[in-house]
């Protein structure tokens, strides 16, 4: 065995044996001294930990030092008893603390045995019970924590053991604190024990045996019972107060002292506030003006020290944030940053700001929440978060939308005027600044606040600018909503309704469809302003048909029949009859004569006479319904209805292409115009 154990074992066998052999007054005095520095360095060590665990030796440590104590008490009791007298250091404490008062000798070791055994043994008997518990409690979830963090890869297997075994180090820790709690509880009622039994044996032996007097013994025995009391309880009370340290010290990168200056003296404002309160009692109180007026004025000085340091440590915050950034733009790694593009981004000039200041009145920002509302009911996309930002490029009027870092739209606002469009008919009454509508391309006028009355008894439709601003977006959101759903959009989708219909996902994703196959259906769907909101109907279409193929656009046609209600109700007033464009003989058999099967799936390959025949014909239909008033939808057999759309998507992207098998068979169906070859 090392020197160091047999040193340990040799100290507690020493311990042991105190209480049965006698020992020297003077050994007794340098065993006394030690007893008092060793709880104090236990109390400063405490002090100085960062968490429980750096003093874990303390459980055993305290029951050590508990026996230690007790075995000194047993050795002054017996010198006490025996020869009428303890050594200097008992001699010392009862006299001199006692101040030669035998009473205040008494009180003041009374103070301290409440003091130990009702406040602090008590608080840390309950604080180390109840740490305990929850220590214990919580081992199953930080179990499972580390297994979960190693198992995603963010921790490796010796980080993940050297975690483990500090949760059953707590577990161990506050366990074996709350049962050491206890011998500090016994401790206090044994120096009470103690001291009666010194007391009155002391009487009665110094009577009997001695031959002392009844008030040579009362004096001799009580200084000597105070002293023993006071020499073995101030080291009881640092020991029991570096218990409560421990069990109540919470986790921190600091130690005690860090942890006081950092938090508790970190608001200089409220030591001003404390100093005014003291300067007032000396104010309007009896309270001597001299007694409260150097506490207020070094409080106000640390206050105004402190105010001082906070400031210099956030300057020195800010430039060391500023030489991060700096570094951060010269290094290399920099650049994969301006790799990150936005979904949506709506960028303005700076006379536009007004419209996004809150404190100027602009709410932009809550019509932009309105705006995903809109989407998410009538379109079933979550639109993702839009970026506004102002560009001191653009115009001070000036806006652009743009998506994925692209620009897609944009226009010129006036603040304080209306953007006023025209029922049909134009009145000379009304004047502006002519402009066009952004959302719609419509012609129409930027009229003052004195010219909107008049403009809305005329029949004018009148907007505000963030109104122009809310439609704008809200149209280019729905034209390029299909650009927008990506995978992983289309994951959090999935995810979502697997909540409620678990059953129906699992048996579609993987085993059917891949998540990047439900995404081009979708995509789809939104490209011709279908509602997606009605996942289960989709899902379940695309687990049916998905067994027979794998073609989204295959897919997309046996989704659309499906949502024949949905798009009914889209195209059709109710009570009315539905007025389309349909499709002749010939061109449906030109279309599908066009049509080419490959691997990758089908497409149309049409000679270009043919398809400039075909924009012709349904140009001249589709501005005769518009001159009409209506709205122009093409009506086709659901053979064709995709390869007619792949032939008009790039100059009538706008028009709805129908299918008869995607109307519900109570529609009535009236034919307004027909294209042909």
């Amino acid at each position: 065995m090392k020197m160091k154990d047999l040193s340990v074992l040799a100290g507690v066998i020493g311990i042991v044996l105190m209480m049965i052999l006698p020992i020297p007054a003077w050994l007794l005095d340098v065993l006394l001294v030690i007893n008092i520095s060793l709880a104090l360095i236990i109390l400063l060590v405490a002090m100085n930990t960062k968490e429980a665990l750096e003093f874990s030796i303390f459980p055993s440590l305290l029951l050590i030092t508990t026996l230690f104590r007790l075995s000194l008490n047993v050795s002054t009791t017996k010198l006490i008893l025996s020869e009428g007298e303890a050594g200097d250091v008992v001699a010392t404490f009862g006299s001199w603390i006692a101040g030669g008062q035998i009473a205040i000798g008494f009180v003041v070791f009374l103070i301290l045995v409440v003091v130990q055994f009702i406040v602090i043994t008590k608080g840390s008997e309950r604080v180390a019970e109840v740490a305990a518990r929850f220590t214990l409690d919580a081992m199953p979830g930080k179990q499972m924590s580390i297994d979960a963090d190693l198992n995603a890869g963010m921790i490796n297997e010796t980080q993940a053991r050297e975690r483990r075994q500090k949760v059953e180090r707590e577990a161990d820790f506050y366990g074996a604190m709350d049962g050491a709690s206890k011998f500090v509880k016994g401790d206090a009622i044994a120096s009470i024990i103690i001291l009666l039994i010194n007391l009155i044996g002391g009487f009665i032996i110094g009577m009997s045996i001695h031959g002392m007097s009844f008030g040579e013994a009362m004096s001799t025995f009580s200084i000597l019972t105070i002293g023993d009391g006071l020499v073995s309880q101030i080291p009881a009370l640092l020991i029991s107060t570096a218990a409560g340290l421990i069990v109540t010290r919470a986790a921190s990168d600091g130690n005690l002292s860090d942890d006081l200056s950092s938090q508790l003296l970190s608001y200089p404002k409220l030591l001003y506030i404390v100093a005014a309160t003291v300067t007032m009692l000396g104010l309007l109180t009896p309270i001597h003006v001299m007694t409260t007026f150097p506490i207020a004025i070094a409080l106000f000085i640390a206050a105004r020290k402190m105010q001082s340091s906070l400031d210099r440590k956030q300057v020195e915050v800010e430039q060391l944030e500023e030489e991060q950034q700096i570094e951060e733009v010269r290094s290399p790694e920099s650049v994969i940053n301006l790799l990150q593009v936005d979904p949506i981004e709506f960028e303005f000039g700076y006379g536009l700001i007004p419209l996004a200041d809150t404190q100027q009145g602009g709410d932009l920002l809550d019509r932009i929440i309105m705006i995903r509302r809109q989407c998410a009911l009538e379109m079933g996309l979550v639109v993702p978060v839009i970026r506004i930002r102002d560009n001191i490029q653009l115009k001070p009027n000036e806006y652009v939308i743009k998506i994925k870092g692209n620009t897609v739209g944009g226009g010129e606002l006036l603040l304080n005027h209306y953007l006023a469009m025209s029922p049909g008919y134009e009145d000379d009454l009304i004047t502006g600044i002519e402009t066009t509508e952004p959302a719609f391309g419509l012609p129409a006028l930027w009229i003052d606040e004195a010219a909107k009355e008049r403009a809305e008894l005329a029949g004018y439709t009148v907007v505000d600018p963030p109104s122009v601003v809310a439609t704008h977006l809200t149209e280019l959101i729905k034209r390029h909503a299909h650009e927008l759903i990506g995978r992983q959009e289309t994951k959090a989708l999935i995810d979502n309704i697997r909540e409620s219909y678990p059953v129906l996902v699992d048996d579609l994703i993987p085993s059917i469809l891949s998540v990047g196959d439900v995404q081009k259906v979708l995509a789809k769907l939104l490209k011709e302003k279908i509602s997606i909101r009605d996942l289960v109907t989709i899902f379940e279409t695309l687990a049916d048909s998905g067994q027979y193929s794998k073609d989204p656009d295959v897919l997309t046609e046996y989704v659309r029949q499906s949502l024949s209600r949905q798009i009914t109700q889209q195209y059709v007033q109710e009570g009315e009859a539905m007025r389309v464009i349909t499709v002749g003989p010939a061109l449906e058999k030109k279309i599908a004569e066009s049509v080419q099967q490959t691997e990758q799936g089908s497409y149309i390959a049409m000679d270009p006479v043919s398809t400039q025949s075909i924009f012709q014909k349904l140009s001249e239909q589709v501005n005769r319904l518009i001159q009409m008033g209506q709205q122009p939808v093409l009506l086709t057999s659901p053979a064709i209805r995709m390869y007619l759309r792949q032939v008009i998507e790039r100059s009538m992207q706008d028009i709805p292409v129908l299918s008869y098998s995607e109307l519900e068979p109570n529609v009535e169906i009236q034919s307004v115009g027909v294209v042909n070859l």
